[in-house]
C-alpha cells in the first residue's frame, strides 16, 4: 500500500511540476509578446528607432517596429501598401499622405526640432563681421535670414567679406547646403523660411507668389551643385571635417551628438532667426501605426529616449530642457530669437521645389 501511495505522488508531483513549466512558458510568452509594425521613416529618425534601448522599450510595451528609411516627400511616390504607418519629418508631406490614404485626422506628432545651421568658428565669425549672423559668447548665434538672403541674391562670395583672408577655407560663393527640396523636408522647409522673408513676410500661396521669389529660390539651390537626399549624409561630412562650412540640419542631429559625448572643436550651431520647425508626424496606415504612433508622444519612456536622440517632445519644454542643460554652449533650449513662420499648401511647395530645381 505504501508503494502504491508512493507511485500516485510521485505521478502528481511529476504533473504539477510539468503544469508549473507549462504555465510558466505561458506566462513567459504572454509577457514578452509583440505585435510586428511596419514603417517608413524619414533617415534622421532611423538611430532613435535602432536604439537598443528603444527597442526594448517597445517591446516592453508589445511592439517590434521594423522600419525603412526615405525622404519624407519622396514617401508621396511609394507603395505603402501592407505598411502599418508613415513617418516623414513634418506635417505638410504627412498631410498629402493622409490624404492620399484617406487617414482620419487628428495624426499624432509625438515630437520636433527646430532647422539650424552648423559652421565652423571661422566661418561663424566671418558671418558675424559683416552683419550675416549674431554670435553670443558662446557655441551658438542666430542667422540673419535678411541680410542672408541679400547677400545671395547678390551672389557674395567669401573672398567678398571683410575678415575671410585670415582663412583660406573660406573661398567660393557663399550658401548654405541643404537637401534637395524635391524628396528631403529639410530642404523644402528651408525653401519655405527663405520665401517667407524674400516676399516680405508673406506666406507663398499661389502661382504668382511662388514666381515673385523663384529666382532666388533657384540660386539658393543651383549654387550647391548635386544635392544629398537626407541631412544625415551631409551631416556626417560636416562633422568629418569635408564640404561646406555652412549646413543646414536639424538641431536634434546636434543635440543627440552632444548627448552622446561627441563634439565638433570648433563647432557653431545658428539658429535662424525666421524659420520652419519640423514637426515630425505620424501617418497611421492601420490601427496598430496609430496606437504606436500615440503611445510616442504619451509614453514617458519613449519621450526621454526622443529627447536622447535630440528630439523636442510636443508640449513638454521642460523635458528637453532638463537634459540638455550640460549644452547650452550650442543650444538654443527656449529658441529665444528665433521666429516659426507658418508652411504654404503643400501643392504650392511642391511647386516651390520645382521651379527651385529647374
Amino acid at each position: 500500500m505504501r508503494r502504491i501511495i508512493a507511485i500516485v505522488l510521485a505521478v502528481f508531483l511529476i504533473g504539477g511540476v510539468a503544469a508549473a513549466v507549462v504555465a510558466g512558458r505561458e506566462d513567459q510568452d504572454s509577457s514578452t509578446a509583440t505585435k510586428t509594425v511596419q514603417g517608413v521613416i524619414g533617415s534622421e529618425k532611423a538611430e532613435f528607432f535602432a536604439d537598443p534601448d528603444v527597442v526594448k522599450a517597445l517591446a516592453a510595451r508589445g511592439y517590434t517596429v521594423e522600419t525603412e528609411t526615405s525622404g519624407s516627400w519622396a514617401m508621396e511616390g511609394l507603395d505603402l501598401k501592407g505598411y502599418d504607418f508613415a513617418f516623414p519629418s513634418s506635417q505638410a508631406p504627412a498631410g498629402e499622405l493622409a490624404s492620399k490614404y484617406h487617414v482620419r485626422q487628428p495624426l499624432p506628432r509625438p515630437f520636433y526640432s527646430p532647422l539650424v545651421v552648423v559652421a565652423h568658428r571661422s566661418a561663424a565669425e566671418v558671418l558675424a563681421a559683416n552683419g550675416l549672423a549674431a554670435l553670443g559668447e558662446k557655441g551658438n548665434g542666430t542667422l540673419n535670414m535678411g541680410a542672408y538672403l541679400k547677400a545671395a541674391e547678390a551672389d557674395r562670395t567669401w573672398q567678398q567679406l571683410k575678415g575671410s583672408e585670415k582663412h583660406g577655407e573660406l573661398s567660393g560663393t557663399l550658401f548654405i547646403s541643404s537637401t534637395d527640396p524635391t524628396s528631403s523636408n529639410s530642404g523644402a522647409l528651408y525653401l519655405a523660411a527663405a520665401s517667407y522673408v524674400a516676399d516680405g513676410g508673406r506666406v507663398a500661396d499661389g502661382a504668382a507668389a511662388v514666381g515673385r521669389t523663384a529666382p532666388l529660390m533657384r540660386k539658393l539651390i543651383s549654387v550647391q551643385g548635386s544635392q544629398q537626399t537626407s541631412t544625415d549624409a551631409a551631416f556626417r561630412d560636416f562633422v568629418s571635417g569635408v564640404g561646406n562650412p555652412l549646413v543646414l540640419v536639424y538641431e536634434s542631429q546636434v543635440a543627440a551628438l552632444l548627448a552622446d559625448g561627441q563634439g565638433i572643436d570648433d563647432l557653431v550651431v545658428l539658429y535662424p532667426d525666421t524659420t520652419a520647425n519640423s514637426d515630425h508626424t505620424v501617418v497611421p496606415l492601420t490601427p496598430e501605426g496609430r496606437a504606436l504612433g500615440e503611445l510616442l508622444g504619451t509614453d514617458k519612456e519613449l519621450r526621454r529616449l526622443a529627447v536622447r536622440h535630440g528630439f523636442r517632445p510636443q508640449g513638454a519644454a521642460a523635458e528637453f530642457t532638463a537634459a540638455t542643460d550640460a549644452h547650452t554652449t550650442y543650444l538654443n533650449q527656449t529658441l529665444t530669437g528665433v521666429r516659426q513662420v507658418p508652411v504654404p499648401a503643400s501643392k504650392v511647395l511642391h511647386e516651390m521645389a520645382r521651379r527651385a530645381r529647374d
